[in-house]
């Protein structure tokens, strides 16, 4: 890569935070389809690309994935659209969606002729703003317990509405995407998303039962001090997705 920009403002990702995401999403991806898959097939979708990028990067860089990655906020668009332009090896494997229905995840991104081996998302974890400017807070204490917080948090912990926050949370926004995922059930083998509390996923695994998934399965992820989950979930069977594999890196190498 030659260039990589952020807006004022907007999120500065921690790299290893979200490699490990990307990790993770390759291993699981190798114990569906009974070994390692051949990388230049799979298709991965990233639901809130963000300003910066980041998934869709590490995912062509490191896998050689080929990525699409959705995106709502015009600023946001712009950005990743630019860095794609300017580095030559993006513009091969990544290509954006704008999402001009902004209450909707999977609707009008996903085409009738897309099929992806992953989703991906980091959703907004907070309900408002309140709560993420307390976040915020924490975060800053956490790295300097005896520091005053309040000059320092916007410089060090940015991010727009979008990014930080939406209304009910993550589990709003997390059961929304369950809701749609149902639609594509039949497009896409893994549907994926980070859970930043514990405690929400119990209603999510509850929510995914009442939609009929296949299979569910929560990792534990952890970076420093930082823990996370992946909960991902599958509407088809283990041989159903081995078998999709193999028709769909037939048909990409074409």
């Amino acid at each position: 890569m030659k260039f990589w920009t952020i807006p004022e403002g907007y999120l500065c990702p921690p790299i290893p935070g979200r490699a490990d995401y990307i990790h993770y999403l390759a291993d699981l991806l190798a114990e569906s389809y009974d070994g390692k898959p051949d990388e230049s097939g799979i298709r991965m979708l990233d639901i809130g690309t963000g300003a910066n990028c980041i998934y869709p990067i590490l995912g062509a860089q490191i896998y050689g994935w080929q990525v699409i990655g959705a995106e709502v906020d015009p600023v946001s668009f712009a950005s990743a659209q630019h860095i794609i332009a300017a580095n030559s090896n993006l513009k091969k494997r990544i290509r954006l969606r704008k999402q001009t229905q902004p209450q909707s995840i999977f609707k009008n991104i996903i085409k009738p002729a897309d099929r992806f081996d992953i989703t991906m998302c980091n959703p907004p974890f907070h309900a408002n703003s309140d709560d993420a400017a307390a976040g915020s807070r924490r975060k800053w204490k956490n790295l300097d317990p005896k520091a005053s917080p309040q000059p320092s948090v916007k410089l060090n912990f940015g991010g727009q509405s979008n990014e930080l926050w939406c209304k009910g949370g993550e589990v709003s926004f997390i059961r929304n995407m369950i809701k749609e995922s149902k639609l594509f059930a039949d497009q896409v083998c893994w549907f994926t998303t980070l859970v930043s509390k514990s405690g929400n996923l119990n209603t999510l695994k509850h929510r995914l039962n009442q939609t009929g998934v296949k299979e569910t399965c929560i990792i534990e992820m952890s970076q420093g001090v930082k823990i996370s989950r992946m909960l991902a979930w599958s509407f088809m069977e283990k041989q159903e997705r081995v078998n999709w594999h193999g028709r769909n890196t037939a048909k990409s190498s074409k």
